[in-house]
């Protein structure tokens, strides 16, 4: 049986490729391949392993006349077009809750950082300017966490540990979960309500309608933070520069953007706002996440190889 062709489109961790090759595939590491070539050379290839720089929409699964697997070395599926994938019947594998320690730590630094304008504070100190900036102490204060799966439920311990009183909202009932860990499962209404942080843990499609709209910006309290780590799509940001600047928002504190890098012109207002927190989309980005993102995605793939008789 000829070798299965497999094509990494992104930077990938070594026991990946080093395992592929173990197993017998031929593997093209092309970790900054431009998409024109991508497209045009795509249709070689039986697998296809990709992170989060490549997009993996309908043109390159129509030009994958070959694909049989597409691999994602991540946590989900944002960029792969799974509509088009499951038409074709072309298997797609990932590694979810690889990086979920490494988004709670973010999510908390985050929200620290807001919380006692340190991004401000480190600015000033690093500029000569040494000027005491006024913050305010997350212990006694409410959040709110929607998307009550891995990520938001170890975001909720952690934030009772630090004296705060947790709300929950999913679109599951976590009733009985949210109890168990002393959080109270309630209404998205109600958790913009009483909250005075407010932090994001969904995945939605690139399509999806924001969660947090103009309507649910008005019920929100005076001097919210609000911390991002999951999709952008999940705030609608034009809004939310109208309520920065009109001071209703104490600070928002992200690690994903609408467009990465920003183009749009509101974006780039709001990513220049000082009550903005910006990272570039760093959750996963740690050596123990990324090792354990390749070994999952390893472990998937090859159990995807092995189905499909390919190895």
């Amino acid at each position: 049986m000829p070798s299965v062709k497999v094509l990494i489109t992104d930077p990938i961790n070594e026991i990946l490729i080093k395992t592929l090759k173990e197993k017998g595939a031929e593997v093209d590491y092309r970790p900054e391949i431009e998409r024109k070539e991508l497209l045009d050379i795509i249709e070689n290839y039986q697998v296809l392993v990709v992170r989060s720089r490549t997009k993996v929409d309908k043109d390159v699964i129509e030009r994958g006349k070959n694909l049989k697997i597409v691999a994602r070395a991540g946590i989900g599926l944002d960029n792969i077009d799974t509509d088009e994938t499951d038409k074709r019947g072309i298997k797609v594998v990932y590694a979810p809750g690889a990086s979920t320690d490494s988004a709670v730590e973010l999510t908390i630094g985050l929200m620290i950082a807001a919380a006692r304008k340190m991004h401000a504070a480190m600015n000033l100190a690093k500029s000569g300017i040494f000027k005491k900036l006024e913050g305010v102490e997350l212990a006694g204060k409410t959040i709110g966490i929607i998307g009550y799966g891995r990520i938001g439920t170890k975001v909720g311990i952690i934030a009772n540990a630090m004296g705060m009183r947790v709300l929950a909202y999913d679109v599951v009932d976590i009733r009985e979960k949210a109890e168990k860990l002393n959080a109270k499962a309630v209404t998205l209404d109600e958790l913009v309500k009483e909250s005075d942080v407010i932090s994001l843990h969904v995945t939605v499609g690139k399509n999806a309608k924001p969660i947090l709209d103009r309507d649910k910006f008005e019920k929100m309290k005076n001097n919210v933070i609000i911390v991002n780590t999951s999709r952008a799509v999940s705030v609608d940001g034009k809004a939310l520069l109208e309520y920065i600047k009109s001071g209703k928002i104490l600070a928002y504190a992200t690690d994903v953007f609408w467009n990465e890098p920003p183009k749009e012109e509101w974006e780039l207002e709001l990513l220049k706002h000082e009550r903005v927190i910006v990272t570039p989309h760093i959750g996963a980005q740690t050596k123990e996440a990324q090792q354990r993102v390749a070994e999952i995605t390893l472990q998937n793939l090859l159990a995807a190889m092995k189905e499909l008789g390919m190895i």
